[in-house]
This record gives structure tokens, sequence and C-alpha cells, in this order.
């Protein structure tokens, strides 16, 4: 079965699976075992990253353009969705999620984040499943970012006015300790 080759241009956003958002900066060869290869450069300035993938390799990589914006929209709409009653131990459903993520398929991030938000101030959520919320979040966000021509936290805050979750839940605040405080009026 012929592979569709990717078709790739300087200047262009793209999504690499594990990283998130990135920009193509330029195409370049490399000489790499005495063959000559390409390499798509590709910067991931919120990582401070710059990933070199081989053309040949592009598509078995993951790497892909970004979706389109009804696409992005669909992927938010299921997130709004019930979450999924999963009936296995925190560790699978935990591994479940952190390959979603690590995916890059915007209907696997929405699965996490419908899965794993809390939807009034009375829910809980453990350290590990916030993380992973957040990660999921973010990775939708940067796209959406991007399409809709945002910045990052406006990105995630209107995300999350989509799905409904009240502005009480404040998954990015930090609380300041009144110690925290003391020692910096010491200093």
């Amino acid at each position: 079965m012929p592979s569709k080759k990717l078709d790739f241009k300087t200047g262009q956003y793209v999504v690499y699976p594990t990283q998130g958002v990135g920009k193509l900066v330029r195409v370049e060869e490399q000489t790499v075992a005495g063959q000559k290869i390409k390499m798509l450069v590709i910067d991931f300035e919120r990582n401070h990253m710059t990933l070199r993938v081989p053309v040949e390799r592009a598509e078995i990589s993951g790497l892909r353009p970004l979706v389109s914006i009804r696409k992005m929209d669909e992927a938010i709409a299921s997130a709004k969705g019930k979450a999924d009653a999963k009936r296995m131990i925190w560790s699978r459903r935990a591994a479940q999620y952190e390959e979603n993520i690590n995916s890059g398929d915007p209907m696997k991030l929405a699965e996490v984040v419908r899965d794993l938000q809390r939807r009034t101030t009375t829910d809980t959520m453990n350290f590990s499943a916030r993380q992973l919320y957040l990660r999921a979040l973010e990775r939708m966000a940067q796209e959406f970012a991007v399409l809709h021509k945002i910045d990052l936290d406006t990105a995630s805050d209107k995300i999350e006015d989509i799905l409904g979750i009240p502005k009480e839940i404040d998954l990015n605040a930090v609380d300041v300790d009144d110690e925290d405080e003391e020692i910096d009026e010491e200093e």
C-alpha cells in the first residue's frame, strides 16, 4: 500500500506527537554515515528545543500539519461529552492517557481532557491526574492557539470556557502561602 507523501513548507506550523506544535524553520541536508539525508528542522519555541526529522521518516514519526479549525472544533465538542467511566486501576488508565497525549491526535487529547476535567468546584483530582489533564489541555491549546492566532494562555482559557469548566477551578493558579510572603518581605 503506497503511503502519501507529506509536503511541508518552511514557516509552516506542524505537530510532532510527543512534543506538540512547532514551526518548520528550514529543510537542510546532513551527511550521516556517508549518506546525504534531507532533514526537516522544527523549532519548538515553548520547549526551547529544535528537532531534526529525516524527510523519509516524517510520516512514520507521526509528524503532521495542523488540523483544520473544523476538526479542532469537533475535538473540543467531543471533550464536552460525558466522561468515560473506565473500570481499571489508575496506573493503567494513566498509561493510556499518556499514550493518548503522545499520539498528537486531537480527538485522543480531547478524550483525556473529557475524562479528567473537573466539572464542579467539589470535584477532586489527584496530582498525576491534574498533570495529565494540564498536558492534554496544553497540547490542544497549542494547536488551537495557532489556528486562531491567539496566545497559549488565551487558547487554554477559551477551551475551558467552551467546556464549561467553572471559573472557580483554576488549575493554573498558584496559591501563595503566608510563609512565602513573609520570606519575600525579609529579603
